[in-house]
């Protein structure tokens, strides 16, 4: 491709653009029919928070807990909870994470990943392994004493002793679940960056078509800008605020998205998918596959079910 490498993204740019992926997420169809399952099915919270969020935790849940929306009413105890969040973010940057609060409830988190990057997390939790005891509400009261955010001790009581409480094996194995959905929301969430925004300017949408229609040639910015009409300089100012991401950038994932489509025949090998896709060398093609999907393609098209629905890494185990 002709078209020259942008520079790194800044970090403000790249909080932006991690907070409109996951807003777009948010708001898909299948993000909010998972939720809404998963909540009737376990009676749990679920929710999706970018990385670094300073959302109380499990905010906009209409499952949380009594309990904890009396602690999110108390600006100290609600910081403890912020805390605790922050830590569960540090130590989850691969695998979900299960953390205890001081009134001896636990939240999970489970990484989104997009590429080598943790974009998200999904959390839930607000549950106990073990029945809440007077001993454990007694601790947890003088801890909100000390700072002065204990409120009305009745109610207080009533909500800590109306936590669900569940086996933790049983919690475990839900925490898994989220796994397997991160999983799918990080596959997908490629696709969910290059998918049409709800309105772009006709010259995008113009680009947008040029570029599928050509997309196994050596693209350059300039004859896509000449196909919009615009000059190059003006076309990757305009492209990149309707789509959120460079010109460059937004060719290499949707080649990326071709080779996945292609590599699920299983007699296409990946060498063919990357050059029909564009791509001018393998090299290239690996480590622009890499930086995109956080995996090689090989190990991609090995993970890929087989027509009986097993993967071939099953058959390897």
């Amino acid at each position: 491709m002709n078209a020259v490498p942008p520079s790194p993204a800044s970090p403000a740019e790249t909080t932006v653009r991690n907070r409109e992926l996951v807003a777009r997420i948010e708001k898909s169809q299948l993000f909010r029919d998972y939720r809404s399952a998963f909540e009737t099915a376990t009676g749990l919270p679920l929710i999706i928070r970018g990385a670094g969020s300073f959302r109380p935790p499990l905010a906009g849940s209409k499952k949380i807990n009594a309990f904890c929306a009396l602690m999110a009413g108390h600006n100290k105890s609600c910081s403890a909870c912020l805390q605790l969040q922050q830590r569960a973010e540090q130590e989850a940057a691969n695998e979900s994470k299960t953390l205890e609060c001081f009134a001896g409830l636990h939240d999970s988190v489970v990484p989104i990943r997009l590429g080598e990057a943790t974009v998200a997390y999904l959390q839930t939790g607000q549950i106990m392994f073990r029945a809440p005891t007077e001993k454990k509400f007694r601790a947890a009261v003088k801890q909100l004493e000390q700072w002065n955010a204990v409120g009305d001790v009745v109610e207080l009581k009533t909500a800590y002793f109306q936590i669900r409480v569940l086996a933790r094996p049983h919690y475990e194995a839900t925490v898994r679940l989220l796994g397997s959905f991160a999983e799918h929301l990080s596959l997908l969430s490629n696709e969910l960056m290059i998918k049409q925004a709800a309105a772009e300017p006709v010259a995008v949408g113009k680009a947008r078509a040029f570029i599928a229609e050509h997309l196994g040639d050596a693209l350059s910015l300039t004859e896509v800008a000449r196909a919009a009409n615009m000059s190059a300089f003006y076309f990757c100012k305009i492209f990149k605020a309707a789509v959120g991401i460079t010109f460059t950038d937004y060719v290499a994932r949707t080649r990326v998205e071709k080779t996945k489509q292609m590599l699920l025949n299983p007699n296409v090998r990946i060498s063919e998918a990357a050059f029909a896709a564009g791509f001018q060398s393998l090299s290239q093609f690996n480590r622009v596959f890499r930086r995109i999907t956080g995996e090689s393609p090989t190990h991609y098209r090995d993970q890929l079910p087989d027509s009986s629905g097993r993967s071939a890494l099953a058959f390897a185990a």
